[in-house]
């Protein structure tokens, strides 16, 4: 359904559309390898993106059949961060076999997403289309954590991104359709080890006034808002988005219980850390809404896990239910 819009690629691919079998003569019982890529949860063989010289992580089910359809994730870090954080961050490919994904993480070598690495993405992306076909992505999903959330927003409705992209989740990255207020403690804590600050010079120029928020995309997509609670100081409980895929009033699903921690949080903040900008693992219960019967199937939901920040890694349930929204396309 999702992709009936999609336009054909571009003509001219910067990486060569290869799809490497497994073994000379795949068959139906032969799975597939992408790119080079170990199907396994080993993180430390990237795949080269000679367009730009650059490397990133790709996930996939190990029993991938020729011309099966997938999901596929662009799954981008945040500012200061990397794909080694993000990917377990957003453990998405724990889950690559039971929902059919292809998980792409990149890394951008200045630590945060600028215009210059957009062509990299775009390398990616083909090069990921390529190898599964593009008639075999069954719906393609940017995932951003942080400023990496604001990268997706940014480029979602790009001339490359508008006819591919059937969702964007947004990892403590933004809301759209309504921005939640960002709590006063939320930022990231001064360290007592850190250096002094140097002392601001002396200015008497008239300080500028805040910027306007940025208008929300306008291209069509579904979108999923997952956010730690101490980060912001309430939800939203209308959405413009859902207005404008005229999906109903919004309801409160079932609380998602974790027993288990998330895989990762940010170590080099915690002395001290904060509860906005996030703490220790641990296990805990998100609150899930969702504006249901959206027009074209979109999805429209937001995800508030309780007693956590910006940086603790989400946990196996959550990750799962998110998932499984992003998936029903």
């Amino acid at each position: 359904m999702s992709h009936s819009f999609r336009r054909n690629l571009l003509a001219s691919l910067t990486l060569p559309a290869v799809l490497v079998l497994g073994t000379p003569a795949a068959t139906a019982q032969q799975p597939v390898q992408l790119l080079g890529a170990n199907c396994t949860a080993v993180t430390d063989q990237p795949v080269s993106e000679p367009g730009t010289d650059r490397t990133f992580v790709l996930d996939y089910p190990c029993d991938l059949q020729p011309g099966e359809d997938v999901v596929v994730i662009l799954n981008l870090h945040g500012g200061g961060s990397s794909e080694r954080y993000q990917r377990p961050y957003f453990p998405a490919w724990e889950f690559k076999e039971k929902y059919r994904l292809v998980v792409a993480t990149p890394h951008s070598p200045a630590r945060r997403w600028r215009e210059e690495d957009d062509q990299y993405l775009h390398n990616v992306v083909n090069a990921v289309f390529g190898a599964v076909g593009e008639d075999n992505v069954r719906a393609f999903w940017l995932a951003g954590h942080s400023q990496g959330g604001a990268t997706s927003r940014r480029i979602v409705c790009t001339e490359f991104f508008e006819d591919k992209v059937d969702g964007f989740l947004s990892l403590s990255g933004g809301r759209l359709g309504g921005a939640a207020p960002r709590s006063p403690g939320a930022g990231r804590p001064t360290q007592a080890n850190a250096a002094p600050a140097a002392a601001p010079a002396a200015t008497t120029a008239t300080p500028a006034a805040p910027a306007a928020p940025a208008a929300d995309p306008a291209c069509d997509f579904s979108h999923i808002y997952a956010i730690g609670e101490y980060e912001i100081t309430e939800l939203p409980d209308t959405s413009t988005l859902a207005t404008k895929y005229q999906c109903d009033a919004r309801v409160r699903l079932e609380d998602v219980i974790d027993t288990e921690a998330g895989r990762t949080h940010d170590s080099g903040s915690q002395n001290p850390g904060t509860r906005e900008w996030g703490l220790l693992p641990r296990p805990g219960t998100a609150q899930v809404y969702e504006y249901p019967n959206c027009a074209n199937g979109r999805v429209i939901a937001d995800v508030v896990r309780m007693d956590k920040g910006h940086t603790e890694g989400l946990e196996p349930r959550i990750v799962e239910t998110i998932i499984g929204m992003m998936t029903r396309q």
